[in-house]
């Protein structure tokens, strides 16, 4: 890559490309992914700042999450018809994590979120997702840079396993049945092998894959293992993959609502989960709607001012002149959280 023009990684060029003989590079409004620094670098071009275009926050995530999520359907279809199941980590590596990581850095959790919500396409978009989220966990967790990035591989292929899962089933309308649950639920297996056998990757991102459904009091899968025999990745994958799961909408049913689902995942409605890891979570999602508008369980609605640190889900609300904490009021809870 080329070192001059590592800077523009995440930027829109302004205008067509061309190398210094006329050759057409690249065509404008390109947003600029590892491979393509390369490809400039390769063509000897020096971009200058009036090259690029900054775009805002918003579009960016929008256009990385985007731009992630077609590298990842490209990923999954490549594989599909490739007999060793080797899968493409210079691909992986050059078109999908370094725009994980851009935006994981943005540290703009309800930013990220909505470039998250899924189109027509969740199979792919939710391993960007989960990578994403993931990334940003890690960072709240203050991994260092080295198993942050780890982290991100492996976070980012937890379910490449589905592509060993007959279509019909990966969008079925309605319940499973126990034939097709039990197939489903080989996707564990099938992605630690292919990870495992893949040059560049390592036994704990393979692990990520094979045990990101285990929960820690033996009640998960595919081997119901209990919390002590669980790597902490998969554990950060595990809130990372319910999380996004559910307040996802799906052709099968819709999305639950951000707080609900927050509240469910710290009474480990989706099998018990790692408490630290689940609380450092919800702690830094509830530190992000400080000052946001929220509706309470009696319908009068107030303001998000003070996140308690003891019990981060029940915050300090302000309604006209009066203040509720609504640690001390349990009869009172909060029903929706109206975004900015």
């Amino acid at each position: 890559m080329n070192i001059n023009n590592e800077q523009f990684l995440g930027k829109q060029l302004a205008a067509n490309l061309f190398n210094r003989t006329g050759v057409f590079v690249l065509p404008a409004m390109t947003l600029l992914n590892s491979e393509h620094i390369r490809l400039i670098g390769q063509h000897k071009i020096i971009l200058e700042p009036q090259d690029v275009i900054q775009v805002d926050s918003a579009a960016f995530y929008q256009i990385a999450v985007d731009d992630c999520t077609a590298a990842m359907e490209n990923i999954f279809e490549q594989l599909r018809y490739n007999k060793s199941k080797r899968l493409p980590m210079i691909e992986l590596r050059n078109e999908v994590i370094p725009f994980i990581q851009q935006v994981s850095e943005k540290n703009d959790f309800y930013g990220i979120l909505a470039a998250l919500q899924p189109k027509d396409d969740y199979t792919y978009r939710h391993n960007v997702a989960v990578g994403i989220l993931s990334t940003l966990l890690g960072m709240w967790l203050k991994l260092r840079p080295e198993e942050l990035g780890m982290l991100t591989i492996a976070a980012t292929l937890h379910d490449i396993g589905k592509i060993m899962i007959p279509s019909e089933i990966l969008t079925k309308a309605g319940p499973l049945s126990e034939e097709e649950t039990a197939l489903m639920r080989k996707h564990t297996t099938y992605g630690y092998e292919m990870i495992r056998d893949t040059v560049g990757t390592n036994h704990m991102q393979a692990l990520v894959a094979l045990q990101h459904h285990e929960r820690m009091d033996g009640s998960g899968y595919p081997f119901g293992v209990l919390g002590h025999r669980i790597t902490d990745f998969s554990k950060i994958v595990a809130v990372a993959d319910i999380f996004h799961a559910m307040t996802s909408e799906r052709f099968y049913r819709p999305a639950a609502p951000l707080y609900e689902v927050l509240r469910q995942m710290e009474s480990d409605v989706f099998g018990k989960l790692d408490p630290y890891i689940c609380r450092v979570f919800i702690n830094k999602l509830m530190q992000s709607m400080l000052g946001n508008e929220v509706v309470l369980s009696d319908e009068r609605t107030g303001k998000i001012i003070l996140i308690l640190a003891h019990d981060p889900l029940r915050p300090l609300v302000n309604i006209g002149e009066e203040f509720l904490d609504l640690s001390r009021h349990r009869d009172l809870g909060i029903v929706k959280v109206i975004p900015q």
